[in-house]
């Protein structure tokens, strides 16, 4: 396996040397004017995001929109010589000719494109708007756009290179350092930035897919020595394709694990939510059989009570003559019948009545009686004082015979003249 290849380069509308943005999407595309460099153009694979046509006019309608702000605040259109567009290309180290004849590089190929998509989309997120497939020429290989998310559409904040050499720069010059001495550190930090972004790759991508960070030349490495590299990085391949496998399997058993933890775990939550529910149906069943019970005892409680009050109104009854024995049926029969509360509730107005009429009635005889004890009183009273007068009247007649003087005899001086 060779060595990784990844580029990243910043595009203008302008462009130099006839290479804007315009040849870039024709390139892309393989339109023939700018493919003379293939001999046979092939049709593009879109493996992410937009085709080359909706790659176009996104970024054409987006920097015709692009204001950049300049002194006094003012808002501008960008200039068409600032780059607004990023391209990176990745190369896979196999010859065309074993990726269309041998299915396992074939499905290498996949591997590597998948893992370089996915660190595309972690380095420029939602930025990545289109990843392009080519296999029309030596090596298969990639094709990445990404656009700038600021409103002046600035590609030189999506190269790693660029940022780090700009932030260097707009840190100014540290103690003692001159312009030179600044823009060498700027460069610097350039370089250190690029190649921390290739080792990133070289982790991330190239290491898990076989391929080596440099390739021979510039470590004048022997033959032997290059060809005991790619081994050993065919070798870390494979040990990581197996370190994959089992982080798979192992990734498998433990979402299975928890899977089937969190399945125990549901059930024991349900089996505790129908135990709560069952202990509260008992509880409520329970407050219910005390509320029934009670209701009950209440209902006896109120039976009992109507029961002694009809005792004592059927014996006050008995004084009525005739209405005792009809009273005392009655009452039997309440006391007897299921709906004996029921009943003296409906009856209890004519028998409040009937109460009254009783009493009033008791209250009449009463006062009758009363009058007729005093009347014969009073007669006894009277006969006495008759008697007593009569005793006195005829004391009294004997007591005037007794006083009157007896009449002269005929002819005496005391006698009366006759006439």
């Amino acid at each position: 396996m060779a060595f990784q290849f990844v580029r990243i380069e910043l595009f203008s509308r302008k462009g130099k040397e006839g290479r804007g943005t315009g040849f870039v999407f024709d390139e892309v595309a393989r339109v023939p004017a700018a493919s003379i460099h293939v001999q046979d153009p092939g049709t593009p694979i879109v493996v992410h995001g937009l085709a080359p046509d909706a790659l176009r006019r996104l970024h054409d309608e987006r920097a015709a929109e692009a204001k950049a702000e300049v002194k006094g605040g003012k808002p501008r259109a960008v200039r068409q010589d600032q780059n607004t567009l990023a391209g990176i290309v990745l190369s896979y180290p196999v010859t065309i000719e074993e990726y269309r004849a041998q299915p396992e590089v074939v499905a290498r190929v996949l591997e590597w494109e998948r893992r370089s998509i996915g660190w595309l989309h972690g380095q420029f997120g939602d930025r990545l708007v289109s990843v392009v497939r080519h296999e029309d020429e030596s090596h298969p290989h990639l094709h990445a756009y990404v656009l700038p998310g600021d409103p002046a559409m600035t590609a030189a904040h999506l190269h790693p290179g660029f940022r780090a050499k700009a932030a260097a720069k707009a840190a100014g010059a540290q103690p003692g350092e001159d312009d030179k001495a600044l823009s060498k550190r700027a460069d610097a930090a350039y370089k250190s930035a690029m190649r921390a972004w290739l080792d990133d790759y070289h982790t991330k991508v190239a290491q898990p897919c076989g391929m080596t960070r440099l390739g021979p030349g510039k470590r004048r490495l022997t033959r032997a020595e290059w060809h005991a590299e790619k081994r050993q990085a065919e070798a870390l391949r494979d040990t990581l394709v197996k370190a994959e496998v089992l982080k798979a399997k192992g990734d498998a058993f433990i979402t299975m694990t928890k899977e089937k933890a969190d399945r125990i775990t549901q059930e024991a939550a349900a089996a505790r939510a129908e135990a709560v529910k069952a202990t509260e149906t008992a509880q409520a069943a329970m407050v219910a059989a005390r509320a029934a019970e009670e209701a009950a005892r209440q209902r006896a409680e109120t039976a009992r009570t109507a029961s002694e009050r009809a005792a004592r109104d059927t014996r006050a009854a008995k004084r009525l003559s005739g209405l005792g024995g009809l009273l005392r049926g009655l009452w039997d029969g309440l006391r007897k019948s299921r709906v004996a509360a029921g009943i003296r509730k409906a009856v209890e107005s004519e028998m409040n009545a009937l109460r009254m009429q009783t009493v009033a009635a008791a209250e009449r005889a009463t006062a009758a009686d009363t009058a007729r004890r005093e009347t014969e009183a009073r007669v006894r009273n009277l006969r006495q004082n008759l008697t007593d007068t009569g005793r006195q009247l005829a004391a009294a007649r004997q007591e005037i015979v007794a006083l009157r003087p007896p009449e002269p005899a005929p002819g005496s001086a005391l006698a009366p003249l006759r006439r």
